[in-house]
C-alpha cells in the first residue's frame, strides 16, 4: 500500500489534551529561561524583557500575550499563527531559548542599533508522533515604539524561511510495502478486491461528528477500534481537497463494516485491487489491516491511524522490515496546499523482503491432505537435514496457527523419544524380547491395551502397545527421560521468530507419572511442530533449530546449536519406525520404502471435558512431517494423501 504526501498533523482540542501534562514542565523549564534572559544592565532600555516575554508566552502556550508583544499585523493573527504550529507539526513539546546555541558562536543573542534590534533565538522541537527531533535558528526584528520595544511580527519568526500565506507541514512519504516470499522467491500474497474508505476534508461539515460515528461504527477482529481524536488531528491538517484514507478494508471479509459505513455522512469509497490477502499459510503470513488505537501502540511511531499494518503473523512480526519507515520532510505549504520549500527532512528506511522457507509444492500437497478433514487439522512438514520448515497448514482451526502454536498430548508418537532412550540408556534394541499384557500397574497408575504375545520392542510398538513401554520405564530414572526429550528439542529454547510451542515435559513427580510421560499422556504436551522435530531428529540423527524466515537478523546466540545422537541407538529406531510404517499403526502411509512413522490416539482431560487428538508422525527421505486432528481420525491415510498428492 502506497500512501504519499500525509501530512502528520493533530487538532487544536487533542493538543490541549496532549499539554495538559506537558504544561507543568513546561512551566518548570521557563525558570531556566527567565534566570538566562533576566541578568545584564538595566541601565537604558532593553529589547530584552519583549523578548523573554514573547519566547516565554510562546513556548507555555500564551499565545494572547506572545502576541501583546507584536506590532504589524492583527493580534489575532499573531495569536492564530503562533498557536497553530503545535498542530501543524504534531509537535509533542516546542522549547525555546535566547542565542543560537551554536558551541563557539560570537554572535550576539540581541544586536540594538538606535530603535532598532535583531533578536537570536533556537527552536527545538519534538515531532511527536513522527518521531524526530527538530532543532533550527529563529531571528526576529524588534523596533522601539512609543518608548517601548515591540516585535515586529512575520511569519519567519516561526521559521526564517516562512512567508506571508504559508504554514509549516510534515509530509510523510511512505513507500510501497515489500513482499513475504517462499523459498522461491515468488510472493505469498494475492490480489484482493478492497475499499479505501475516506473523507474530502474540505467537504466534511463537521469532522468531529464524522469521525466519531466512523470510530463508533468501526469494531475490526473482536472490537477493536479506530481512534477518533488523532484521526480528527489527522483529518483537519490534510490538504481540503483531497481524498484522504483512512481505512482499506477488505472484501467479502469486512462486507458488513463497508455497508455501515456507507450510511456514515461524509466517508468516500474507492474501489482497489491490493495484495494483502495471503495465498496460502494465511495464519503463519498474517494479514494487513487498518492502524486500531491499540496496534498503533504495539507497533509504535511512525504508524499512524489511516495507515495499513501488520495485524497477525510474520506481517505484524515484521512490520518495520515489510513497510521500512517513511521519509518525513517538514515543508512550507502555500494557501493551496502546494509545498513551497522543504525545510527539513529525515530519511527512512527502505523496505526489505521477507522471505520464508515455505516449498509451495509441499504446502500445496499439506493442504490438500487436510481439505477434507471434518475436525480442525494441523499439519508441518520440516527438512530434518536443515530444520527449514517447508510447509504448515491449519485447517478449521479459526484463524489459529496450531501447526505451531498448538498444545496436545503425543500419545504413543511420544514413543519415538522413549525408544531412543531405551536404545541409548538401557542397553535395548528394536529385538530385545518385551510382553504386551492387557493391564500393568506402575505407580498406583494402570495402563490398558489389546494384549499381544510375547515378541520384540519393535513388534510391539508397531501393536500400539502402550503397557510394554510402561512397563520399560523402570529402566529409566526421570531426568534420564527429560534430558532425551531435550535431545529431540522438547522443552528447549529454538530461537524461531514467529510464535511456537516447544513443548513441555515437567519433571514427573512418581513412577506412575514416569510410566505416563513414556507414551506420551499424563502432562506432556507438544505442539505439531515439535513432533515433526522429533520425527526430523530420528530420520537425520541430529536435532536441528526450525526456522522459517530467511535471512531475518537474530540476536547473538538467539539460534541453539545442533544436538546429536547416538549412532547405534538411532539407526535401531529407524528400524523400529520403518517396521510400524510397513506392519504397525502406520501402515496406511507406506506409498514408498522409505516412509517410517507411527500414528496414535490419545485421549485427554481439558478442564471438565474430554477431547481427542489422533496423530501421525513420520519421514520420508529428507522430510519429516506430524499431522493432528482435534478429534478421530485414520491419520495415516492424511498422511498417504499428502506423500501422493492424491
Amino acid at each position: 500500500m502506497t500512501n504519499r504526501g500525509r501530512r502528520r498533523a493533530s487538532t487544536g482540542a487533542w493538543w490541549a489534551r496532549r499539554t495538559r501534562g506537558r504544561r507543568a514542565a513546561a512551566l518548570a523549564t521557563c525558570g531556566v529561561l527567565v534566570a538566562s534572559l533576566t541578568t545584564g544592565c538595566w541601565a537604558e532600555p532593553s529589547a530584552m524583557p519583549a523578548v523573554r516575554d514573547f519566547l516565554i508566552a510562546w513556548q507555555v502556550g500564551n499565545y494572547e500575550a506572545a502576541a501583546g508583544r507584536t506590532v504589524g499585523v492583527d493580534k489575532g493573527q499573531v495569536e492564530d499563527a503562533l498557536s497553530r504550529v503545535r498542530q501543524q507539526l504534531d509537535a509533542a513539546s516546542l522549547r525555546l531559548s535566547l542565542g543560537t546555541q551554536v558551541a563557539g558562536s560570537d554572535v550576539d543573542q540581541i544586536v540594538k542599533k538606535d530603535d532598532e534590534a535583531d533578536a537570536r533565538f533556537t527552536v527545538k522541537i519534538d515531532l511527536g508522533e513522527n518521531g524526530q527531533p527538530w532543532e533550527y535558528p529563529g531571528l526576529m526584528h524588534l523596533r522601539r515604539v512609543g518608548g517601548k520595544w515591540k516585535i515586529i511580527w512575520s511569519p519567519s519568526i516561526i521559521h526564517t524561511k516562512l512567508k506571508p500565506g504559508q504554514r509549516l507541514a510534515v509530509v510523510t512519504e511512505v513507500p510501497e510495502r515489500a513482499p513475504i516470499t517462499d523459498s522461491q522467491g515468488r510472493p505469498m500474497l494475492r490480489e484482493v478486491g478492497a475499499y479505501m474508505a475516506g473523507v474530502f476534508p474540505g467537504q466534511l461539515a463537521d469532522p468531529q461528528k464524522t469521525l466519531t460515528v466512523l470510530a463508533k461504527q468501526t469494531k475490526i477482529d473482536g472490537g477493536r477500534r479506530l481512534d477518533a481524536e488523532r484521526l480528527l488531528g489527522r483529518v483537519q491538517s490534510a490538504p481540503p481537497q483531497d481524498f484522504l484514507p483512512l481505512l482499506t478494508l477488505q472484501v467479502p471479509t469486512h462486507n458488513k463494516l463497508i455497508q455501515r459505513l456507507k450510511h456514515v455522512p461524509g466517508i468516500e469509497f474507492r474501489a482497489v485491487r491490493a495484495p494483502i490477502a495471503p495465498a496460502y499459510a494465511p495464519e503463519l503470513v498474517g494479514s494487513l489491516g487498518p492502524a486500531t488505537a491499540d496496534r498503533l501502540q504495539q507497533v509504535g511511531a511512525p504508524y499512524q491511524p489511516g495507515d495499513t499494518i501488520g495485524v497477525s503473523g510474520i506481517q505484524l512480526l515484521q512490520q518495520r522490515r515489510l513497510a521500512g519507515t517513511p521519509t518525513i520532510r517538514v515543508v512550507a505549504q502555500d494557501e493551496t496546499g502546494r509545498n513551497t520549500e522543504e525545510l527539513r527532512s529525515w530519511p527512512g528506511q527502505k523496505p526489505q523482503e521477507v522471505q520464508t522457507t515455505l516449498d509451495p509444492g509441499y504446502q500445496q500437497r499439506a493442504d490438500f491432505a487436510l481439505r477434507d478433514v471434518p475436525s480442525p487439522a494441523s499439519m508441518v512438514m520440516t527438512q530434518p537435514s536443515t530444520g527449514a520448515v517447508l510447509a504448515v497448514s491449519n485447517h478449521g482451526t479459526g484463524g489459529r496457527n496450531l501447526a505451531f502454536e498448538g498444545s496436545y498430548p503425543p500419545g504413543l508418537t511420544f514413543g519415538i523419544v522413549s525408544a531412543e532412550a531405551l536404545f541409548s540408556k538401557a542397553g535395548m534394541n528394536q529385538t530385545t524380547e518385551t510382553t504386551c499384557p492387557s493391564s500393568v500397574t506402575i505407580g498406583g497408575t494402570t495402563f490398558t491395551n489389546k494384549a499381544r504375545k510375547d515378541s520384540n520392542f519393535a513388534t510391539h510398538f508397531a501393536a500400539s502397545c502402550k503397557t510394554t513401554l510402561a512397563q520399560l520405564s523402570t529402566k529409566l530414572d526421570a531426568q534420564t527421560l527429560l534430558k532425551e526429550a531435550g535431545q529431540f528439542g522438547i522443552g528447549q529454547s529454538w530461537g524461531l521468530t514467529v510464535p511456537a510451542f516447544n513443548g513441555s515435559i515437567p519433571t514427573p513427580a512418581n513412577d506412575g507419572e514416569k510410566a505416563a510421560a513414556m507414551i506420551g499422556e499424563g502432562r506432556v504436551r507438544v505442539s505439531p511442530l515439535a513432533m515433526a522435530l522429533v520425527a526430523a531428529t530420528a530420520q537425520n540423527g541430529s536435532w536441528r533449530p526450525p526456522y522459517v524466515l530467511k535471512d531475518v537478523p537474530k540476536a547473538p546466540g538467539q539460534t541453539p546449536p545442533p544436538q546429536y545422537l547416538q549412532a547405534e541407538p538411532v539407526a535401531s529406531l529407524k528400524k523400529v519406525l520403518g517396521h510400524t510404517a510397513k506392519y504397525g499403526n502406520a501402515r496406511g502411509a507406506r506409498v514408498s520404502s522409505d516412509v517410517v512413522g507411527v500414528a496414535a490416539l490419545t485421549t485427554y482431560k481439558d478442564g471438565d471435558r474430554t477431547r481427542t487428538v489422533s496423530w501421525f508422525v513420520g519421514a520420508a527421505g529428507d522430510r519429516a512431517f506430524a499431522i493432528a486432528v482435534e478429534g478421530r481420525a485414520f491419520t495415516p491415510a492424511i498422511a498417504k494423501k499428502f506423500l501422493t498428492g492424491r
